[in-house]
């Protein structure tokens, strides 16, 4: 049987020329430009980009030749004539866009363009000769570039090509059968396959490439053993620099993220950067031995490798350690021992273990319930396990509605997770907490620089916040200097900050690289180099809302003082007054939870998002400040007395803070949630003695730096937490771990007096 001879087929001659005359009457009824456009599209049903190519051309063509070429942006075009085919086109457009971009200031949204650049120089990739081409053009892209700029280019070269793919598939298998796509769609196809196309030739050759940069640049060993204590022996990458004149410093990160890929790459960015670049692995990770203990050997045994480090030949002696989250967490585990030739940390992000998680002022959280196994079930990382997100997410969810203890949510997963049980066994900040990071009187023995950077929406900042406090409690000329603005937890070690977080369009001054200002920094402590002008103060913060960068000596000092606020019960709309007087008012406001009530949720204190419509309604009491008659600058901390009276034993509390700005838009500005019990110290419980008034103390709360406009209102949201990312604490007095929703009983009642204050860092803006 012939083509011609299938029912319901249009022989192949006709198919072309129906295709052409859609097109043309697509062409003749195309609107014009601004309005809504149509360009023809046929692929087969169900194949893959391969079998796509040739529709996928002629849909970059329409959108080449059409009408509306000219309103391409210079990213449309560039990947519009890459889809089409006409490289040595595509090649001049994406050197141009790369090249406005740097004009900008915008380095890294330049070399993010390079695979593209690469892929457009060297032509077809069906063509013989395309690999040594693709080879040359690298080589000559990077001869032009120094280590740091080749290095942080590197980086663009990766990406979930995977992912990409089934994205793009699935795009494709959405207009199966489809006649024509809105320019919109054309666009978002074309961007699609565009990516897919240069990330496809990426991960075929670059690998190679940039390994064989590397080797040209740097003097990299990927299998350094370092002893360390009880006999340990840790495993390394050592990145140290080709063209040093003598041995220069070390720049340790000490990670349990045991990716080797990422890893060695880090170690060459500290070599890039004029150090030996040193990626330390945890105890029991990738080539080391031990077991892998998360937080409870990271103190010892990087004190263990920076005295190794100090001894060894290709360095002077000085060691310097930095990095993100665990990272963070590691450098202060370090510096708690004292080894004599640590000279400076900087952490970021810095988790506090027992303090900003797994609990956050003593209530367990389930954020990271998945993490251990990520960390701890391999000697690399449980990617398989850790990415079952669906999993994670209905555990929390199951574990709720069951009203089961706490203590038996990995019965309800049905996987033992022998590192929560451990936790769990410590409410208290405890011993066992205190030994892992510095606590109390160590922070006075820290007379090394310090450099703590975090976020106002970092999940880990009451953690950051709590080094930088104790150690200018504790040590008050400690040189240590924080660096804070609106970035969450992945932003704020991000080399490019996102300009869009969650709703808030970022100031665009807060933008600056990270790896940068560690580096100048550590020059600046180590070298004698100029101090980073972002540094200038011991607090330095971006003040939301003004886009500007402000620096003070203290926390206190950036503030400017706290102004009292008292939660009134005079009625003000849905809610009540938060009011400002020398005396306290009278009266209270009444609330009632049911624990036993497993279909609801209480008040969601979480940052997403964090601009919103509207104030928020789900549950909490709130509070409306009268409108302020010129704008404020909020910067810093808030606290709190909070006087109350319940019917139970012990309640877990949310305090939120929000601007409510004159259009009715709501953004969340900081937030507290803890346990009433240990409000007071988060090291001992003092149980509440029902129906007798309370003082709970706001202590480690959240920093933010806004400025509110003239008109807006400061809104405060009171709550009892009560939700499935969280413990249930169900006030008998019992652990909270061992409560079930047997224990529930009567409804919480819970009073909240109008004596009960904030103290919110107030001042009158300067506005310039």
């Amino acid at each position: 049987m012939t083509q011609d001879d299938l029912p319901g087929r249009i022989r192949p001659s006709w198919r072309r020329l129906l295709r052409a005359v859609q097109l043309l009457v697509l062409l003749l009824l195309a609107p014009a430009a601004g309005a809504q456009q149509f360009l023809h599209w046929d692929a087969p049903a169900g194949s893959s980009l391969r079998h796509n190519d040739a529709a996928l051309v002629g849909l970059a063509q329409q959108l080449l030749e059409g009408g509306d070429a000219d309103h391409l942006t210079a990213v449309q075009r560039s990947q519009s004539l890459l889809v089409a085919g006409q490289h040595a086109q595509a090649s001049v457009g994406i050197a141009a866009l790369m090249q406005s971009l740097r004009s900008k200031g915008n380095e890294s949204q330049a070399q993010r363009w390079a695979p593209y650049l690469l892929m457009a120089q060297a032509g077809n990739p069906a063509e013989r000769g395309f690999d040594r081409a693709y080879a040359a053009a690298f080589a000559a892209r990077f001869a032009a570039l120094d280590d740091v700029s080749a290095l942080k280019t590197h980086y663009w070269f990766t990406t979930n090509l995977p992912a990409a793919q089934a994205k793009l598939d699935a795009a494709l298998a959405t207009h199966a059968g489809s006649a024509s796509l809105t320019r919109e769609q054309a666009l978002d196809l074309i961007r699609q396959a565009a990516f897919v196309e240069t990330f496809q030739v990426a991960a075929r050759l670059a690998p190679d490439l940039i390994r064989a940069d590397e080797d040209r640049r740097f003097e990299i060993d990927d299998a350094v053993r370092i002893p360390a204590a009880e006999g340990v022996v840790l495993s390394a990458h050592v990145a140290r620099p080709r063209r040093s004149a003598s041995p220069p410093p070390a720049a340790m990160l000490f990670t349990i993220y045991t990716d080797p890929a990422r890893n060695r790459t880090q170690a060459a960015l500290a070599a890039a950067h004029g150090y030996v670049g040193v990626v330390v692995d945890a105890r029991g990770k990738r080539l080391g031995t031990g077991t892998a203990a998360p937080y409870e050997t990271e103190g010892v045994d990087a004190a263990a490798a920076i005295d190794w480090i100090s001894q060894q030949p290709w360095t002077d002696g000085r060691v310097v350690m930095y990095g993100g989250s665990y990272s963070g967490f590691a450098a202060w585990a370090a510096a708690k021992h004292a080894p004599p030739a640590l000279k400076a940390i900087a952490p970021y992000v810095a988790a506090i273990p027992g303090l900003g998680l797994p609990m956050e002022n003593n209530v367990f959280l389930s954020a990271n319930y998945a993490w251990p196994f990520y960390v701890a079930n391999n000697r690399l990382l449980d990617n398989d396990t850790y990415n079952q997100r669906e999993r994670w997410d209905a555990l929390t969810v199951r574990w709720y509605a069951s009203g089961r203890p706490y203590r038996q949510i990995d019965q309800v997963d049905g996987t033992p997770n022998p590192w929560l049980q451990r936790w769990l066994a410590h409410p208290a900040y405890d011993a066992y907490w205190q030994a892992m990071v510095p606590y109390g009187e160590d922070f006075a023995r820290i007379r090394i620089p310090v450099l703590s950077i975090t976020g106002y929406y970092d999940d880990g900042q009451i953690s950051a916040l709590q080094y930088f406090r104790e150690h200018t409690r504790h040590l008050p000329d400690a040189d240590h200097r924080l660096l804070i603005g609106p970035y969450d937890h992945f932003g704020t070690q991000a080399n490019v900050k996102a300009m869009e977080l969650r709703g808030y369009s970022v100031d665009p001054v807060a933008q600056f690289d990270t790896d940068a200002i560690t580096f100048q920094w550590f020059d600046h402590v180590l070298k004698g180099a100029p101090l980073p002008p972002l540094l200038a103060d011991r607090v330095n913060y971006q003040l939301m809302g003004a886009n500007r960068w402000e620096h003070a000596p203290s926390l206190q000092a950036a503030g400017g003082g706290m102004t009292t606020f008292h939660l009134s019960s005079e009625r003000a709309g849905t809610g009540y007054r938060l009011i400002q007087t020398a005396a306290p008012p009278a009266g209270m406001v009444t609330q009632t939870v049911d624990f036993a009530d497993r279909n609801s949720s209480r008040h969601n204190y979480y940052p997403w998002p964090i601009l919103r419509d509207g104030p928020p309604d789900d549950g909490g009491l709130t509070f409306v400040s009268a409108p302020f008659d010129q704008p404020m600058d909020m910067v810093g901390p808030f606290t709190g007395d909070l006087k109350i009276r319940i019917n139970k034993r012990d309640v877990d509390l949310t305090v939120t803070l929000y601007e409510w700005q004159k259009d009715g838009k709501v953004m969340q500005l900081s937030y507290y949630v803890g346990r009433a019990s240990y409000a007071a110290d988060m090291t001992t419980r003092h149980l509440l003695t029902p129906g007798q008034w309370t003082h709970v103390p706001l202590q480690r709360t959240r920093m933010t730096g806004r400025r509110l406009a003239e008109g807006s209102r400061l809104l405060v949201v009171m709550d009892v937490l009560k939700d499935a990312e969280h413990q249930v604490n169900h006030g008998t007095g019992k652990d909270v771990s061992d409560e079930s929703i047997a224990d529930a009983g009567e409804p919480l009642r819970i009073e909240w007096s109008a004596e009960s204050m904030l103290g919110v860092p107030l001042r009158a803006a300067v506005v310039e």
